[in-house]
C-alpha cells in the first residue's frame, strides 16, 4: 500500500511540475545606460533602457518607485544628488533628470515593480559626467 501510494504522489507532483509554467524572477530583467554621458550640470536628461533577459525585449509600463543617483563607481557613494523621474513615449525607455554636479562616473540605482512579476527589479547603470562637450546619447555600459 505505501508503494502504491509514493508512485501516485510522485505521478502527482510529476504532473504539477508538467502543467505550471515557468515564473519569471526579478533577475531575468535588466537596465541598460541609453545615456552614456552628460554635462557636468544641473537637471542633465539620462535615458534607461529596461530589457526581460529571457526574450530581450524591453519592458513597458514598469513602474520606477527608486531612483538614487551618486557617485559609487569612483568610490563616493556617499555623494549623492538629486534626480526625478520624467515621461517617455518610447517602448521600455525610462526617462530622469539629474544634477552631475562634478565630473566622473555617476551610478543611477533603480528599483522597479514590473507587471505581472511579483519581486522588486533592482538595477544600476553607470553614467559619465565631463565637460561641456559630452553628448546624450549612447549606448552606455551593460
Amino acid at each position: 500500500m505505501t508503494s502504491k501510494f509514493l508512485a501516485a504522489a510522485g505521478l502527482g507532483l510529476a504532473a504539477l511540475t508538467v502543467a505550471c509554467p515557468a515564473f519569471a524572477g526579478a533577475t531575468d530583467y535588466e537596465f541598460h545606460a541609453a545615456t552614456a554621458t552628460v554635462k557636468v550640470a544641473d537637471d542633465q536628461p539620462v535615458a534607461v533602457h529596461l530589457f526581460d533577459k529571457r526574450t530581450g525585449k524591453p519592458v513597458e509600463n514598469a513602474v520606477i518607485f527608486r531612483a538614487r543617483l551618486d557617485m559609487e563607481p569612483d568610490g563616493m557613494g556617499d555623494m549623492a544628488e538629486r534626480v526625478t523621474s520624467e515621461p517617455s513615449t518610447e517602448k521600455g525607455v525610462y526617462r530622469f533628470k539629474g544634477d552631475f554636479t562634478m565630473p566622473g562616473r555617476w551610478a543611477l540605482k533603480l528599483q522597479a515593480k514590473v507587471p505581472g512579476e511579483s519581486e522588486t527589479v533592482s538595477g544600476s547603470v553607470v553614467v559619465t559626467a565631463g565637460d561641456a562637450s559630452a553628448t546624450h546619447s549612447g549606448h552606455g555600459a551593460r
